[in-house]
Order: C-alpha cells, then structure tokens, then sequence
C-alpha cells in the first residue's frame, strides 16, 4: 500500500470573481522513502496541491472533491481536530520563505520547542534537548547558543536549515518542500538540497520536492510529475521525464533551462503567458501558447495516455503518433 494516495483531487478558491480551480483532478501515489517532484511555473498549482493535502488552505479555498489517503486513513473530511494528529507528527511542511515562516518576536529556541511541545508529550527539557539535537543534525553552528538568537541574527541559509530542523523534530513520514532554495544564492541551495538529501536516507522519509527548478528535480527526485493550470499533464521516472519528455509543455520547460549541449545557444522561452484559471478553456490548457497545438488540443483535453510502465501524458501529440504507428505499420 502507498503512503500517500490523492485520486481526483478538486480545490477551488470562491472569489468575487468567481471560482478558480486551483487543482483539477489531481491523482498521485507517493511510495515509503521515495522522493516526488512537482515541477511547473508559477499558477500551476504545485502549492496549492501540497496545502490541500495539508488541509492549510486559506478561508476562500476548499477541497471539493476528491481523495486523499495517508498510510490507508482518508484525510478528507477528517476535520481540524483530525489533521492536527497528522500535521507536524506524520506531514510535515517547508514553507517557500523561511523569513516570513519564522516569527520575528521570537527566538530560534522558541519556536522549536513550541513545535515538539505542541506534536509530543516531551516537557520543557525535553523539548529543549530535542531541539539542541535537530539544530545539530541540520549542521547548526553551536546549537545551544543559537537557540537563544532570533531570526534575523540567521542568515538564509541558516533560517533554512532551522525550518528543515523544525518540520524534521517529530519524524514525520512525509516532508513537504515547498520552493525551499528558492531564495538562496546557488552555493547555499546545493548545501540544503545535499542536506535534504542525507537527511532522506538517515531517516527514510518520503519527500515531496515542489520546486520551478528543473536541476533540483534532476538531482533529488525519483519520479516527477509536471503540472500545468491546475492539472497534471505528464507524470513519469525522472529519467524518462528528462530524456523522454512526451507533453509539449514538459518539452518547452527543457528548452528553456540552461545546458551543457546548448552552452552559447539563445534559451528559447515558452511563448505567452499562463492561462486565466477563471476562464478555462475547454480544450488543452495549454493549447493557445503550443507551436505543436492542433485543432483538437482547443476543441477536447486530452486523457492521459500511458507511454510505458513508468510515464503517463496528457497530449494529442502521443495520440496522433500512436495512429501514426499503427496506419504504418499495417501499410
């Protein structure tokens, strides 16, 4: 049995302008100490997926409908009293912004401790030698000392490496990373994706990598899923995503990013700008930004087309190749 199942998953935001569909139908398993990532631009949906799992979405946001199973238990429906029980002690969270997800009235040693107090029955010493031993573990500097410090005293880096410390300090079987190097300059982020990384193996958990930066997935990630306007539109081995990419969009993303092959080449951006999710088109999502679209990709979207054991995609491209095939090889 996987240790995360989302099947269907639906969440929209109410606005006075309308609904917006975040996440469309999402499905996605997550195996024991596998790493998954969640690739896509800004407005893909990539955060809002996490948080819906989370249940931490904001007052306008609701899961519709849908499913999501932790180790078996159904989590939607569950309520507030439910997911606290599973917040923090079975999924834990990394925020995009470790200076906004910190307190600034607050020392380090605080809110550490505040977070085991409030998923562990450890008392107040306890916590503390709990909270000491993760700042050690996370490759703090003299951790008995910066328990004592505040948050701007940190550097990025280092305020990273306290949230990593915070969301790791009850072992939970699934961390969440949302965009966590986002912020760091290129020779902290390898320091942190290394870290992650030991971490995963020392302590067996699964990962959800959710990140725009396609290195990062090619480093960390086992399996990739690639999201686009709130749907998944390719999903597979990262191997097969990275040199097998079948969905235009994923296509478009590889072009985009910076190679050896391609050292002194002008990068070739997506054209266009992400679709309006409060007015969805009826076909492809991303038909109208598509050199390769046809005039089926705006009429119908696209189920998604199994191209081995390991890779699914969402595209008619797959379709018409597959007809292609088979007209061939019957002529």
């Amino acid at each position: 049995m996987a240790l995360l199942e989302v099947n269907d998953l639906h969440t929209s935001f109410f606005t006075p302008a309308g609904e917006v569909k975040a996440v469309n139908g999402v499905s996605f398993y997550l195996d024991h100490g596998k790493v998954l990532g969640i690739v896509g631009e800004s407005g893909s949906g990539k955060s809002v997926t996490a948080y819906s799992i989370m249940q931490i979405l904001e007052k306008t946001g609701k899961i519709v409908s849908g499913s999501v199973k932790f180790d078996g238990q159904e989590l939607v429906g569950i309520g507030e009293a439910g997911m606290k029980k599973i917040r923090g002690n079975k999924i834990s969270i990394i925020f995009q912004d470790p200076m906004t997800s910190l307190n600034p009235t607050y020392t380090i040693g605080h809110q550490l401790m505040e977070a085991i107090r409030l998923h562990t029955n450890r008392n107040k010493k306890q916590a503390w030698d709990r909270a000491v031993e993760m700042l050690r573990l996370v490759n703090v500097n003299e951790p008995e000392k910066r328990m004592k410090q505040y948050p701007y005293e940190f550097s990025g880096g280092m305020r990273q490496r306290v949230m990593i410390a915070m969301a790791l300090a009850c072992e939970p079987d699934i961390l969440i990373a949302d965009e966590p190097t986002t912020a760091l300059d290129v020779t902290i982020q390898a320091q942190i994706l290394e870290l992650m990384q030991s971490l995963q193996k020392e302590l067996g958990m699964a990962i959800i990598m959710i990140t725009h930066d396609l290195g990062v997935v090619a480093q960390m990630c086992d399996e990739v899923i690639v999201m686009y306007a709130g749907s998944i539109c390719e999903q597979g081995s990262a191997d097969e995503i990275f040199y097998n990419p079948k969905h235009e969009y994923t296509k478009g993303l590889m072009r985009s990013i910076p190679t050896v092959d391609n050292d002194g080449q002008k990068l070739e951006p997506i054209a266009g700008t992400p679709i309006d999710l409060l007015n969805m088109p009826q076909g492809c999502p991303f038909a109208p930004r598509c050199d390769a679209a046809m005039k089926i990709c705006l009429r119908e979207r696209c189920q998604r087309m199994q191209i081995n054991d390991m890779h699914q995609a969402a595209c008619w491209q797959n379709v018409k190749e597959a007809l292609e095939k088979e007209g061939g090889d019957e002529a």
